[in-house]
């Protein structure tokens, strides 16, 4: 995905760098496939705050997508790549031969017309699902299932891939975006490919407004409150924190702090990510 820069006809344009935008192919999204997207507003089931800096933004629509692939066996094909506001990556119109439509992530190199199909017979090229049995070592992989039938869960962001390392016994072993090596069962969906927009990561804003239209909230740094806001603020001046570590708004360590469960099982881990 190509980025463009503007011309700096005001001081928010005058940093930023935009999507180009020139792999959709079709404006409008397929209304059989939309939902309606209430906005939480960072806020739980009983309307407390859990997620901060949320809230606002700009109307959306979900679009729902096929995150199973249980279509086995019937050809599709691609007739549009359309914007998602809802993910950073593109997602893909298919037309099945039986006249059913869904959206699936977009893999890099899904062009409209591509043919592509889900199940054991799949042949081994991008935009197609099979079992992590039948995928050779090596190949790069999204849209991967945590749990047989339940739909793919991992590797689903803009530029995303993970790779098929090897088998061993009644495991496939998985090396993550992140480094981490992880066991599968092997009856997972996996779809072949790397997902599509890998130049998310370098887009960049340009102004607090581009911000506020995603739904995100201005963020306020500890040190610039009182003390009785937060474990940073007080003192004269521009101070510094006055503690060993950074701690967050509720006094707990903000970094290197271990959160994860001790009666987690871990055994399908073989490597950690650090």
């Amino acid at each position: 995905m190509p980025l463009r820069n503007v011309k700096p006809t005001s001081p928010g344009r005058r940093g930023v760098v935009l999507p180009s935008f020139e792999e959709i192919t079709k404006k409008k999204p397929e209304k059989s496939l939309l939902a309606p997207l209430h906005k939480k507003g960072g806020r739980n089931a009983q309307g407390r705050i859990t997620v901060r800096h949320r809230g606002g933004g700009s109307k959306r629509r979900l679009r729902i997508i096929d995150f199973k692939r249980n279509k086995v066996g019937v050809p599709g094909k691609v007739i549009a790549i359309e914007y998602d506001p809802n993910r950073s990556a593109r997602i893909a119109l298919i037309q099945y031969a039986d006249g059913d439509k869904r959206y699936n992530l977009a893999p890099q190199g899904l062009m409209m017309g591509a043919s592509i199909m889900a199940g054991p017979n799949a042949e081994i090229k991008v935009g197609n699902a099979l079992a992590l049995k039948l995928i050779p070592s090596g190949s790069m992989v999204h849209n991967v299932e945590m749990h047989p039938g339940k739909g793919g869960q991992l590797v689903r962001g803009a530029g995303t891939a993970a790779q098929v390392l090897a088998r061993e016994e009644n495991y496939v072993l998985l090396r993550m975006p992140s480094g981490e090596v992880r066991r599968l069962n092997p009856e997972c969906m996996a779809t072949l490919g790397q997902v599509g927009n890998g130049d998310h990561k370098n887009i960049k804003l340009g102004k607090a407004g581009r911000k506020r239209h995603l739904g995100r909230r201005p963020e306020v740094r500890g040190s610039a409150m009182n003390p009785r806001d937060h474990p940073h603020g007080g003192g004269e001046g521009r101070s510094g924190i006055g503690m060993p570590g950074p701690k967050t708004p509720w006094g707990k360590p903000a970094l290197g702090y271990r959160t994860r469960r001790k009666n987690k099982d871990n055994s399908v881990i073989v490597r950690r990510r650090k």
